[in-house]
């Protein structure tokens, strides 16, 4: 790291002048063990479930499984961001209510067509959850073996804000009505109806403590295959690229799972939802983007990913004072 910092500030510019693009190529050349580090195929995987629960979202559960051909037939936000800046795309059906058919653009990992309803049960069972994992370390593995080492995580779940402020909720132990946001756009009345049943859930559930457990608990199918594919990402020594409120909050899973994880982590920006800001002083992250952008599906990654590559491009091209024949500070 010492030589690493000394090449940062040798370039020719004043010390610190690239501000949080130095931080970046810093924590970036340390993961990789280099003064050479290399961005290699950036991935975004969007994972995609259905949730149990009812009454907590301004749009019907059918829009998840809408989204995702939508997805497929690359019409969203995420298809035209990483065609922009040349990021592989993969979407994933890690639990939607739908039969899809086979296609290349896919990839299978259901679990079952949605989880159950909190309310009244966990989520997902631990044999679930663990299935969640396999499926997403083999996910994990492929992309990896094509040469990527950046990867970058999206979901889209009707209802996955919740489950997203319970896990906070249960694992920083911050408020339950500070961790509940808007999500897709609710109105006062049913801001409360949701924070009425995710209060509910709660108190439903007490004297939960493992990491795994309360992922079971509360979690969709894509935020457990997130966790999953968040861990197997590290194992590799990947750089992680965590997108807002919902990937965030699977991460803190992770975090609980293996703290070492934060290291290779690169918080994209800060979410508009509520408890994003909260979630992210809990784990200490510095975003590097506030776009007030609340969509999901790793938009944030996507959006962010030219200003992480501007960050290894200056170290590994820009000149230093002794080969360009500038005169260095007196």
């Amino acid at each position: 790291m010492k030589a690493l910092q000394e090449k940062i500030d040798n370039k020719t510019k004043p010390l610190g002048a690239l501000g949080e693009l130095e931080t970046l190529a810093l924590q970036i050349g340390n993961i990789q063990n280099s003064l050479n580090p290399k961005l290699s195929n950036p991935t975004i995987l969007v994972f995609a479930g259905d949730h149990g629960v009812e009454g907590v979202s301004a749009f019907p559960s059918e829009v998840t499984a809408q989204m995702v051909l939508n997805f497929l037939q690359g019409g969203a936000a995420i298809n035209v961001f990483c065609q922009k800046h040349d990021i592989a795309i993969k979407i994933i059906d890690a639990g939607v209510n739908y039969d899809f058919q086979s296609q290349a653009q896919l990839i299978d990992a259901k679990i079952a067509k949605g989880t159950k309803n909190y309310l009244h049960d966990s989520a997902m069972t631990m044999a679930e959850l663990d299935l969640c994992f396999d499926k997403s370390s083999e996910i994990i593995e492929t992309v990896y073996q094509g040469g990527c080492n950046i990867i970058g995580f999206g979901e889209m779940g009707i209802a996955n804000t919740s489950s997203a402020s319970l896990i906070m909720n249960q694992l920083s132990g911050i408020p339950l009505e500070k961790c509940v946001g808007r999500g897709t756009g609710l109105n006062d009345e049913q801001f409360n109806r949701k924070l009425k049943i995710l209060t509910q859930a709660q108190n439903n559930h007490p004297n939960l403590t493992q990491p795994k457990q309360i992922l079971a608990t509360f979690g969709g199918f894509e935020i457990a295959q997130i966790c999953g594919a968040m861990l197997a990402a590290y194992q590799k020594n990947m750089l992680l690229m965590i997108d807002g409120f919902i990937a965030s909050a699977a991460f803190l899973v992770a975090q609980h799972i293996e703290p070492k994880i934060q290291q290779n982590a690169i918080f994209c920006h800060l979410s508009d939802e509520s408890g994003h800001k909260l979630l992210l002083d809990y784990l200490n992250a510095k975003p590097l983007l506030q776009l007030g952008m609340r969509l999901g599906e790793g938009t944030g990654c996507a959006v962010a990913y030219p200003i992480i590559n501007s960050a290894v491009t200056f170290l590994n091209q820009m000149a230093s004072f002794d080969s360009a024949g500038v005169s260095n500070k007196c």
